[in-house]
């Protein structure tokens, strides 16, 4: 039975206490969520924002909820990964729907290419024969088009992951749109019936509307309000904030983006010179930027990669001359197409033209890989970038733009709160995104896990450092024996896909017990399948160092590679280096690998009565003397130990009968 908080007649402490008591026996009382819900009401009330480290355990889904429902703001909650996604879709905020004593609406908006367009699939069902718009790598079958037609006629939000099975990519682009290519609502024959449009309605009721960070980043980044008004926005995982707003307010360009011009226009563009120029672009974009991927531009656009977005960007032109001169009068159909050739060329041109002039305070390089290589243009300090566009954007001296279908609104407003969440916070956040001093109160809430007894920490420092060639063969030999001693039951993350494979093809086939590994099953089904099999272990890289939650007796131990240090040559990371000086190791390598390290080791305990095991495979962890201890004072505070045996007693006796 739920405990009741000692003040019972503030709203927040009674409506969290009758929530936990509508739990049952999985409810209880929890100090830091109280905590955690009285700050983000009074931060709401006084206009202020919050910056809230609330461990795991916490619940501070419900803590961040809970006040603005019952202050009635409107509130914006951005996630870094879908599975919070999910837990808030389905799990928090249907239970605050039958709990809650008032109405709640609440909604999930997602970017405008995961729902399909009907105006599209009108326009590709009759030239299903052979490829879609003539174009493409495989034919499309009658029975995918009768599948997407079918969703179609049932589907009440027309989104991609309600699906019965998975698309291609490439047959969803052609029965989808994104921003960069959408004409408007207004200018489409199925405008009233577009699902895209249908689902920015409902935020535009709702009360809560779930969205990713990524999706909130280029809200901000278009400066024409993809969301609705809002009073509030929590950014959950905000550990994760600066780098997604760094890439959602910077420029991605390859071949593949003149390419997509490509794919819209063919079909309804007679002039074959332009569509072949784009088609050059493509290429030999790929081929003057393959061989720099990975090389930071500290010059500018080479010349060579200048000359070839000088052509694209002539073909481009003509290409939109060829748009404007075909008589629509009489098609609302090809109206539509036109428009859309002509928003997503425009959306291309913008971008050829920003990296041509790149600012001062942005870094420009080429990512991927020789064979898919970007250019890719980002700004140096995503502070100031904040500063212009969420805390300070009235002062910023950036154009507001009026959004196409929204003429009575003038772009993006500053929500008056905004809240930082994380189970861990780095130190300098506030700072780092300059979120103003004089507004911003910073708490840590704690977690109601006893880790002393739950879990222990151990760091073999035998092994050699995992700089070194001897570190490999080690370092899957202590593995090995880990895994035996837990009986399973482990989730292995690794720093690198390939030292994720050499393990899971090792030790695959050396154990007893079955290997998992990512990749091999979609990612939900992934995790279900080792939580529900406890003598698996699943091998895994970044993706799931956090999001992914499994309690009970499948996960008894976490073992980590290596210290998740941030690459020495990765461009953005290498200036902003430079920028700093001499302590860029301290401000910049060292915090985002105790952040992405405390990430991974809160894998272990998520539930009170989990117990278990974090190894770092790494013997810097304990014997680099110079930083050892800010990367174990980020650690959730286990026992520590350095002795493979009483790790072995200790995973023993998790599995011995009680």
């Amino acid at each position: 039975m739920a405990e009741h908080p000692e003040d019972a007649t503030d709203p927040v402490d009674a409506t969290l206490g009758a929530l936990a008591e509508a739990m049952g026996d999985s409810g209880e009382h929890r100090p830091g969520q109280h905590e955690m819900a009285k700050a983000v009401d009074r931060a709401l009330r006084r206009r202020r924002h919050l910056v809230v480290q609330a461990g795991t355990g916490t619940g501070k889904s419900l803590a961040y909820l809970v006040p603005p429902l019952l202050l009635g703001r409107r509130v914006v909650v951005a996630t870094a990964t879908k599975a919070l996604q999910d837990q808030l879709a389905g799990k928090e905020l249907p239970f605050l729907t039958r709990h809650l004593r008032r109405d709640l609406i609440w909604t999930v908006l997602k970017g405008r290419s995961n729902y399909l367009c009907l105006q599209r699939l009108d326009e590709v069902a009759p030239q299903h024969q052979g490829t879609l718009d003539g174009v493409g790598p495989a034919p499309v079958s009658e029975a995918q088009i009768a599948m997407l037609r079918s969703f179609a006629d049932t589907t009440a939000t027309g989104d991609r992951a309600e699906l019965p099975t998975e698309p291609s990519d490439y047959l969803w682009a052609q029965v989808s749109v994104g921003p960069r290519e959408c004409p408007g609502a207004r200018n489409c024959p199925q405008g009233e019936n577009c699902f895209a449009e249908s689902a920015r309605r409902r935020a535009a009721t709702a009360d809560v509307v779930v969205v990713n960070t990524h999706l909130y980043g280029l809200h901000l980044a278009s400066l024409v309000g993809l969301l609705p008004h809002h009073d509030a926005v929590i950014f959950d995982e905000a550990h994760e904030l600066a780098d997604i707003i760094s890439a959602t307010t910077g420029v991605e360009l390859g071949g593949g983006s003149f390419a997509a011009v490509g794919r819209v226009a063919a079909g309804i563009i007679a002039d074959d010179a332009s569509i072949d120029g784009l088609d050059a672009a493509a290429k030999n974009l790929t081929a003057a930027l393959g061989p720099l991927a990975g090389s930071r531009l500290r010059r500018g656009v080479p010349d060579e990669v200048a000359a070839v977005l000088h052509k694209g960007r002539d073909a481009l032109m003509r290409l939109g001359e060829a748009a404007r001169s075909i008589e629509t009068n009489r098609s609302q159909e090809l109206a539509t197409r036109v428009l859309r050739v002509q928003t997503s060329l425009g959306a291309l041109v913008l971008d050829i033209d920003r990296v041509q002039e790149p600012g001062d305070d942005e870094v420009m390089w080429v990512q991927g890989d020789e064979d898919h290589p970007r250019l890719a243009l980002a700004p140096l300090d995503v502070g100031r970038t904040l500063d212009a566009l969420l805390w300070n954007p009235e002062s910023s001296g950036l154009e507001i733009l009026t959004p196409r279908d929204q003429p009575d609104e003038s772009g993006p407003q500053r929500p008056a709160t905004v809240i930082l969440t994380s189970a861990t916070v780095p130190p300098s956040l506030a700072a780092d995104l300059q979120v103003p001093s004089e507004l911003v109160d910073e708490i840590d809430v704690g977690t109601p896990f006893d880790f002393e007894h739950q879990g222990l920490l151990y760091c073999p420092t035998t092994l050699p450092d995992p700089r070194r060639p001897t570190y490999r063969d080690a370092m899957l030999d202590e593995l090995a024996r880990l895994i035996e001693a837990a009986g399973g039951r482990t989730l292995a993350l690794f720093t690198s896909h390939r030292m994720m494979n050499d393990a899971a093809d090792e030790l695959g086939a050396r154990l007893d017990h079955a290997v998992l590994r990512q990749g091999e099953l979609p990612k939900p089904r992934l995790v279900e399948r080792f939580a529900e099999e406890p003598a698996t272990c699943l091998f895994a890289t970044m993706g799931f160092w956090q999001g992914i939650d499994v309690p009970g007796p499948s996960l008894s131990l976490v073992a980590i590679d290596k210290i998740p240090f941030p690459r020495p040559d990765e461009p953005l990371l290498q200036a902003r280096r430079e920028a700093v000086g001499a302590d860029a190791f301290r401000t910049i390598d060292l915090p985002r690998a105790a952040t992405l390290l405390a990430q991974g080791a809160g894998r272990l305990i998520r539930h009170r009565d989990d117990r278990g095991v974090v190894a770092v495979l790494d013997p810097r962890l304990a014997t680099a003397t110079s930083y050892r201890w800010d990367l174990i004072a980020a650690l959730p505070p286990m026992r520590r130990t350095k002795d493979f045996d009483e790790v072995a007693a200790f995973l023993a006796a998790l599995q011995t009968p009680q």
